[in-house]
Parts: structure tokens; C-alpha cells; sequence
């Protein structure tokens, strides 16, 4: 069982099956999921959990790498913003350096 916590508004996407990809740096904890283990979300604003099957990781070296491949309306955006959603949207949470570092993941959920 792994663990995650999200903000209110990709918590209620996943929830809701409108977010089937979740973005996050590939370092040593996101390392150790697989496909088909279970992930534990928790609302930041709630505390409420939900639990949700890794259906698929998607590897890469950079978060421009990932938005050149897979589909964005997956990974919680939305037809409002889709037009103004760029790689560096990420660098809020992790650094370039980072991504250099580690490389990121796309974890598909079902």
C-alpha cells in the first residue's frame, strides 16, 4: 500500500474518474510502486481517503517529455485550460533539477 496526499481539486478528479493519470516525480518512494498496487489519496482539505489501482506507470526523463506524450485531459486538466498547459506547470512542486535527478512517472489509475 502506498500513500498520497492532494490537493482538494485533483483528489475530487481522481474521485470522480475525470483524472486517471497522477503526476509525480519518480524518486525512491514513487519507485517502489508497481503496476497493480494500491494507492492511498488524501484529501489535503478533508482528510477523506480514497484507494485507487495502478493500472499502468508511464516513465520519463522530464515533466516536457511526459506532456508531449501522454493526454493531458488525463492528468487533470481540463478543456478550460487545456490550452495554456506547459511542462513547466510542474516546476511548482518539483525543481528541474529534480526531474534531471530522478526523471518523473505518469501512474495510470483504475
Amino acid at each position: 500500500m502506498h500513500y498520497m496526499n492532494l490537493h482538494a481539486a485533483p483528489f475530487e478528479k481522481i474521485k470522480s474518474g475525470e483524472k486517471t493519470i497522477e503526476l509525480r516525480l519518480y524518486d525512491e518512494k514513487r519507485q517502489q510502486i508497481k503496476t497493480g498496487d494500491n494507492i492511498v489519496f488524501t484529501n489535503n482539505a478533508t482528510g477523506e481517503e480514497l484507494t485507487k489501482t495502478v493500472k499502468m506507470l508511464h516513465l520519463f526523463d522530464s515533466f516536457e517529455d511526459l506532456y508531449n506524450v501522454l493526454p493531458l485531459l488525463k492528468c487533470g486538466y481540463t478543456t478550460d485550460d487545456i490550452d495554456t498547459a506547459k511542462p513547466s506547470d510542474m516546476e511548482q512542486y518539483y525543481s528541474l533539477d529534480k526531474q534531471k535527478k530522478y526523471g518523473v512517472v505518469g501512474i495510470e489509475l483504475c
